[in-house]
C-alpha cells in the first residue's frame, strides 16, 4: 500500500494534521492509523482543558509565555514557547470553528479556568471531558473529507528506512530517511508494508510503563521507541510528570482515574490524613504550585505517615457548583461511594505525562528526513522540566499546524523510496523461523516487573543507587525479551512489552545523565541545580 501522507496516531495531534493536509490537497491520499479504536487516544481523557489567551484586557501572551517558562525550570526554549503561545489562540478558535463546544458564562463569553503555575484564567473546558470533546469534533470534521482513510486495530511495528535496504544506519549518519512502516493488521493477522512520502507520528504517552498512570492501555511509548531503534535523536526523557491527584482506589493499578488540577483551580484543597491543609508548608502558592512541586509535597506526606494517598477536600463547593463543573468527577467519586458532599476524595501521585520525546524543531521535523513528530511523543522545547498545566493539547495543535505547513510545501520534492521504484523496492517483513508464543505467561510477567521496577525506583524521586537497580533489571529484561522477539511471532502484546522496555531504558539512562535536581527529576544525591543547563539527547 502507498500513500502521500500517513499519519500514525488518531489523538488530536495526528487529526488535526490530517485534517489539515486533506483539505489543503483533496488530490492526496491520507491514511490514518490507530491501533485500537480511534477515539481510543490520550486525548481523550484529557479532563482539564487547553490554555489559550482569551481575555487581552486581564491577560497577555507575555504573562502566559513567562508562566511556562517558570513552570519548566530553566529548560524551556523561549523561542518555541513564543510560538505555541501566539500561534495557539488561532489554533483554538480554528477547533471551535471545527464544532468544538467550550463552557460559556450567561453573557457568552467563554469560561475561563486557572489551574497550577498560571498567573490568569485562561484555561477552555467543557465541562471536566475537554479531551473527549475536542477528539468528537476532530472526528466528526475528519469523516467529511472523502481522501483521508482511517484505519483502526493497526499496530506500528517499525520505521522503514535504508536500514531495511541493507545499509549500515548509526546514530551519526547524517541523511536516514523514513519510507513508512511495517504494520500488524489485526483484522488479518498479517504484517503489511505501508510506504508514504511523508510521515507524522501522534502515538501519545508512555504512562503506562508505570504501575498506576492516567494515561489508557494504549501509552505504550511506541512512537519514541520507534524512533530510537531508527537511530533517531530522543531527548529529555528523564521528565516523567506525575499528575498530583489520581483517584485512589485500594487495589487498582493501571489506568487511574483523573481528578483534573481544574479541581484545585476552583478552590480544592489538598489535606493529609491528620485533616492538615499542607501545601503552604511547601509553597506560597499552595494547592495552585506546579504539579512537580505538589506531586513531591503529596509523596513526602504519604511517606511521613506511611500512607498510600492524601486527601481533596471538595466539601465546601456545594453540590450544584461541583456538578456543574465536574459531572464526570462526580459520577466516578459516587460510583464507589464517595459523597464529594461529605467526603473527602482520596488521591495519590500517577504517571501522567511525558515531557521528553522524539527531538524536533519547530517544524515538528525530526531527526530522520520525511518524519515529523507533535504531541506528547514529541520534545519540541515548550515544555522543558516540567509541562505547565493544559499547554499540552495547545502544543499538540500548534505543532500539527505546523508539520502541516511544512509538509505541503516540500511533499512534492521527496521521493516514496530511494531509486523511486516504490513499493518492490523495500523487502516484505520476514517471518521465517518465528513461531507462535508457547506461554502469554513470558509477556506479561515481565510487563508486570518493568511496571514495578520504574515505580520503586525511578518514580517522584530518584537517586543514584535506584537508577542502578532499575538499569541491572532493565537489562536482563531486555536480552529475555529480546531472545522471546526473534523466535516468536509478532504480537501486539510482545511488541508493546519491547517498546516499553526501550522507553523505560530511555527514562532511567537520562536520569542516569541528569546530574541534578530540576523540574521533575528529583535525585537525592544531587539536590541542587546545576549551573550548566543542558538538554540530555539520545
Amino acid at each position: 500500500m502507498q500513500t502521500d501522507f500517513l499519519v500514525i496516531g488518531s489523538g488530536i495531534a495526528g487529526l488535526t494534521y490530517a485534517l489539515k493536509v486533506a483539505q489543503e490537497c483533496p488530490g492526496k491520499k491520507v491514511t490514518v492509523l490507530t491501533k485500537t479504536q480511534s477515539d481510543e487516544t490520550n486525548t481523550k481523557y484529557a479532563q482539564g482543558g487547553i490554555a489559550g489567551v482569551m481575555d487581552f484586557d486581564k491577560d497577555s501572551f507575555a504573562k502566559h509565555i513567562e508562566d511556562t517558562l517558570i513552570a519548566g525550570d530553566g529548560l524551556c526554549n523561549r523561542h518555541i514557547v513564543e510560538i505555541v503561545v501566539k500561534e495557539g489562540v488561532d489554533r483554538i478558535k480554528e477547533i471551535i470553528e471545527w464544532g468544538a463546544q467550550f463552557d460559556k458564562a450567561p453573557d457568552g463569553d467563554f469560561k475561563l479556568g486557572k489551574e497550577g503555575g498560571h498567573s490568569e484564567f485562561r484555561i477552555l473546558h467543557h465541562k471536566d471531558v475537554t479531551g473527549k470533546e475536542m477528539e468528537r469534533a476532530l472526528l466528526a470534521a475528519l469523516a467529511k473529507q472523502k481522501n483521508i482513510q482511517l484505519i483502526s486495530h493497526c499496530f506500528v511495528l517499525d520505521i522503514i528506512t535504508q536500514h531495511h535496504l541493507g545499509y549500515l544506519i548509526t546514530k551519526s549518519t547524517p541523511d536516514i530517511e523514513c519510507y513508512g512502516v511495517y504494520v500488524l493488521n489485526l483484522a488479518t493477522n498479517k504484517v503489511e508494508k505501508i510506504l508514504s512520502t511523508i510521515t507524522l507520528l501522534a502515538t501519545g504517552g508512555n504512562g503506562q510503563v508505570y504501575r498506576t498512570t492516567t494515561n489508557p492501555a494504549i501509552a505504550t511509548g511506541d512512537g519514541v521507541a520507534m524512533v530510537y531503534r531508527a537511530k533517531g535523536r530522543i531527548e529529555n526523557m528523564e521528565f516523567i510528570q506525575f499528575h498530583p491527584t489520581a483517584l485512589y482506589e485500594p487495589g487498582v493499578r493501571g489506568q487511574s482515574f483523573l481528578i483534573t488540577e481544574a479541581v484545585r483551580g476552583d478552590g480544592g484543597i489538598l489535606r493529609n490524613h491528620n485533616g492538615e491543609a499542607f501545601m503552604e508548608r511547601y509553597d506560597a502558592r499552595k494547592d495552585l504550585a506546579p504539579r512537580d512541586i505538589v506531586a513531591r509535597a503529596i509523596d513526602n506526606e504519604m511517606k511521613v505517615a506511611g500512607t498510600e494517598n492524601v486527601f481533596l477536600d471538595c466539601r465546601h463547593f456545594g453540590k450544584e457548583k461541583f456538578i456543574e463543573h465536574f459531572p464526570n468527577i462526580y459520577d466516578k467519586c459516587l460510583s464507589i461511594g464517595i459523597d464529594i458532599t461529605k467526603h473527602l476524595i482520596p488521591v495519590a501521585p500517577a504517571a501522567h505525562y511525558s515531557c521528553g520525546g522524539i527531538k524536533t524543531d519547530e517544524h515538528a521535523r525530526t531527526s530522520i528526513n520525511n518524519l515529523y513528530a507533535a504531541g506528547e511523543c514529541a520534545s519540541t522545547g515548550l515544555h522543558g522540566a516540567n509541562r505547565l498545566a493544559s499547554n499540552s493539547l495547545l502544543e499538540a495543535m500548534v505543532f500539527a499546524h505546523r508539520a502541516y505547513k511544512d509538509s505541503i510545501s516540500n511533499i512534492n520534492l521527496r521521493s516514496v523510496s530511494p531509486s523511486g521504484s516504490g513499493e518492490d523496492n523495500i523487502p516484505d517483513w520476514k517471518i521465517d523461523g518465528t513461531s507462535s508464543p508457547k506461554e502469554m505467561i513470558l509477556i506479561t510477567q515481565s510487563v508486570k516487573e518493568l511496571k514495578l521496577l520504574m515505580s520503586d525506583y525511578v518514580g517522584i524521586v530518584r537517586n543514584n543507587e535506584r537508577l542502578q537497580r532499575a538499569m541491572k533489571r532493565l537489562d536482563l529484561l531486555f536480552a529475555e525479551t529480546e531472545e522471546l522477539y526473534k523466535k516468536t511471532i509478532v504480537s501486539p502484546q510482545l511488541c508493546e512489552l519491547r517498546n516499553m522496555i526501550t522507553v523505560a531504558f530511555l527514562i532511567v539512562k537520562s536520569a542516569e545523565f541528569r546530574q541534578e535536581s530540576r523540574g521533575l527529576h528529583f535525585n537525592t544525591d544531587y539536590p541542587a541545580k546545576s549551573e550548566m543547563v543542558q538538554n540530555i539527547v539520545l
